[in-house]
């Protein structure tokens, strides 16, 4: 856990009690503050007064002698409108923040050399709209394989506050969501990436301008001796990398898939290229790398090599350790194999965008969507579908899904849930066998109208996968001991 000192004797708010709320709660208490604190659940409100929390509607708070509001990021700050208590705190004057801006505060105070000095210890943060999550665990593996103490965490594995206090060989690795960028000022990062930016989280960010500023400021925080990496293959993220290179004060390193760039870190037919220095050098070939499949993992790839080398590691011992990364859960993950069909686990994909970097890596692809739509849908897969050998929908947008589907002949069957639409996958595709059969569990879709999150729904996907290979070994252990009885 990391102490957060910064407040000690004052009152804090913490609203919202789920993991990085209670983490929150924890951090603050351990840091001598007072600490108020609500949620609409009862566990989050019972584990808060058991960690020394007052529990009180935010109402009945005591807002005149607040030091600041720690929000949970699930909560609305200004669309598509703010929630009461934001608009409560405004008038208080109260700062809002989030867990992050804590870790921001605290870090820097923390860490001391074996000399006693104060060392600021560096931060590599990372979001974006699809992939940070890959990016995150991959520069951690990276950096870890290459002689760092690396601590990950923020909106993937621990809540930021739960990560340990650091050493003086320490590094954070932070995934971060717009949600939470919204909420941090004091955040400095030694390096920042920004992978992309498509349409998503439009409700909560009013249009995809708003959306593109939220991300375009976790770069701008950069420390002035920092490094600033982004991707340039979209026009959101072109225009940002314009604006920053524009500037002085930080190193700015583009990434592209796909183009040769006379200053940046790219990726030709596969191949991993430097070009921060001249004449760029060939790295590696990403091709034969089966836990980063894809031209979005070679994105990834080029953005964890351009950090990690922005944190002074060397390029070959970079290039050596994504040779062990054993890639992401939840992201283009093996499940299973049943008589040569593969199962895989991709639901992580809460978008369109996100879907379509699994189904541009198969084919025939048995596919398994739905969930709780994005606005958007999926009408930007249609060049994909004719991968598609059958679609089985499940959640609320199955009869949007099949609407888009019916309109370019892919066949569909509404299953409703996901064990009925991946049994019915299997069948399918043993009953078609078609060579290179795949069964993609890649919703497109929120998660919450069934499951918890995106963790839950996978670890369901996984079961249903193990339940079925399962029976098919009772098959045919049933099968030889019938033959030997007959014999």
């Amino acid at each position: 856990m990391i102490p957060v000192r910064e407040f000690e004797g004052q009152t804090i708010g913490v609203f919202g009690l789920a993991r990085s709320g209670l983490a929150a709660v924890r951090s603050l208490r351990e840091g001598g503050a007072e600490v108020i604190a609500y949620d609409d659940k009862e566990p989050g409100r019972e584990a808060a007064a058991a960690a020394g929390a007052e529990i009180a509607e935010f109402s009945r708070w005591p807002w005149g002698g607040l030091a600041a509001l720690v929000l949970s990021p699930g909560v609305p700050l200004t669309h598509p409108a703010p929630h009461p208590i934001v608009r409560l705190a405004q008038s208080a004057g109260v700062p809002i923040i989030g867990d992050i801006e804590l870790f921001a505060l605290s870090i820097g105070h923390l860490a001391t050399d074996r000399l006693g000095a104060r060392i600021r210890p560096p931060i590599a943060a990372i979001t974006g709209t699809n992939g940070k999550s890959t990016t995150t665990a991959l520069l951690g593996h990276i950096l870890g394989r290459t002689g760092m103490t690396v601590q990950t965490g923020g909106n993937i594995g621990k809540p930021v506050l739960e990560l340990d206090p650091p050493t003086e060989n320490s590094v954070y690795v932070l995934e971060l969501s717009s949600y939470q960028i919204d909420l941090v000022r004091s955040l400095r990062p030694s390096v920042a990436a920004l992978l992309n930016l498509t349409p998503d989280h439009l409700d909560r960010h009013g249009n995809m301008e708003n959306y593109a500023r939220v991300k375009a400021r976790l770069l701008q925080n950069v420390a002035k001796n920092g490094t600033a990496v982004i991707g340039i293959d979209g026009p959101y993220t072109e225009g940002i990398f314009t604006e920053l290179w524009a500037q002085s004060g930080r190193r700015v390193v583009p990434i592209s898939v796909g183009k040769a760039l006379g200053f940046g870190v790219f990726v030709i037919n596969g191949v991993l290229y430097d070009g921060t220095r001249s004449p760029a050098s060939e790295i590696e070939d990403l091709r034969g790398l089966e836990n980063l499949k894809g031209a979005h993992n070679w994105q990834n790839a080029a953005a964890a090599y351009a950090m990690a080398e922005a944190l002074g590691r060397d390029r070959q011992a970079i290039a050596r350790a994504m040779h062990t990364f054993p890639g992401l859960a939840h992201r283009m993950e093996i499940a299973g194999e049943l008589g040569g069909i593969k199962f895989i686990n991709d639901s992580k994909a809460t978008n369109a965008d996100a879907a379509s970097k699994a189904l541009a890596c198969y084919d025939p692809i048995y596919w398994i969507a739905g969930g709780q739509p994005k606005s958007g849908g999926i009408d930007s897969l249609d060049k994909f579908f004719p991968r598609i050998a059958r679609a089985f929908l499940i959640g609320e947008a199955a009869a949007a899904f099949e609407g888009t589907l019916k309109k370019s002949h892919v066949a569909c069957v509404q299953c409703g849930d996901l064990e009925t639409a991946t049994r019915r996958a299997l069948e399918d595709a043993r009953a078609e066998d078609r060579e290179g059969a795949t069964v993609l569990f890649s919703p497109a879709c929120a998660s919450f109208d069934q499951f918890k999150d995106f963790e839950d729904r996978g670890d369901a996907f996984k079961r249903i996968v193990r339940k079925l290979e399962e029976e098919a070994g009772d098959n045919v252990t049933k099968g030889l001991i019938a033959v030997r009885e007959i014999s």
